[in-house]
């Protein structure tokens, strides 16, 4: 399936612009797990592919999942393997399973790749008060009960952690773009009309030199494969 023009000019918004405000959630996660040379790890909706270049980039073999043609597109024009539905379990099975903000079919899908005793990480947003993203996107997203999510796949449970992700942009129209890439404003159907909308909403994020500055707390759960 061919991106639209639509698509691909919003993908490179998220890959330009936004993905890189996620640097410190996945950093915090390689640094706990010790993610390294001879490590196999699976990144589900891995978006152009900024995680897996972070775990490349400390040795690992890293594969992404990712349903969004575009995104993909712009992945593998970064040489990373890219895949739209997770991989049929190899002889050799992953060691580590990123599902940042998965659906549980998803999850439930990945999962068999997964080793014995890997570990399975989940994150999404932390605490509404120390999201700042929620209440310019009009009340969400909303972070889910991660802890539930891992009991439900089987997992078992090996610690968590927060880790503070603001989002900074050098302007409003770089924060509206950034913001929108996310797919996950709810806002008017028609584009002007909703980029006028976030515009208005960040009005009150905006410094004295025009950056937009949005502070959030991300929460993150380390589970492993029984």
């Amino acid at each position: 399936m061919t991106p639209t023009p639509t698509a691909t000019l919003v993908a490179r918004d998220w890959a330009e612009i936004q993905e890189r405000m996620l640097v410190p959630l996945y950093e915090a996660v390689y640094d706990r797990l010790e993610v390294g040379p001879g490590d196999r790890l699976l990144g589900l909706g891995c978006g152009a592919g900024l995680p897996l270049l972070l775990a490349a980039g400390r040795g690992a073999a890293a594969t992404g999942v990712e349903a969004d043609p575009a995104r993909r597109a712009l992945a593998r024009e970064r040489l990373l393997e890219v895949v739209a539905d997770p991989p049929v379990p190899e002889e050799r099975p992953y060691d580590v399973l990123l599902a940042f903000s998965p659906s549980p079919g998803a999850l439930a899908t990945a999962l068999p790749g997964v080793r014995r005793g890997g570990a399975v990480v989940l994150a999404d947003w932390g605490p509404p008060e120390r999201c700042t993203v929620p209440a310019v996107l009009g009340g969400g997203p909303v972070g889910r009960d991660l802890d539930t999510m891992a009991a439900g796949a089987g997992l078992v449970p090996d610690g968590s952690g927060r880790v503070f992700c603001p989002f900074g942009y050098a302007d409003v129209d770089s924060a509206v773009r950034g913001l929108l890439s996310t797919g996950l404003y709810d806002g008017a159907a028609d584009p002007a009309l909703a980029e006028k909308e976030l515009s208005e909403a960040l009005h009150p994020f905006e410094r004295g030199d025009g950056a937009v500055w949005l502070p959030n707390i991300f929460r993150y759960v380390v589970a492993r494969v029984a």
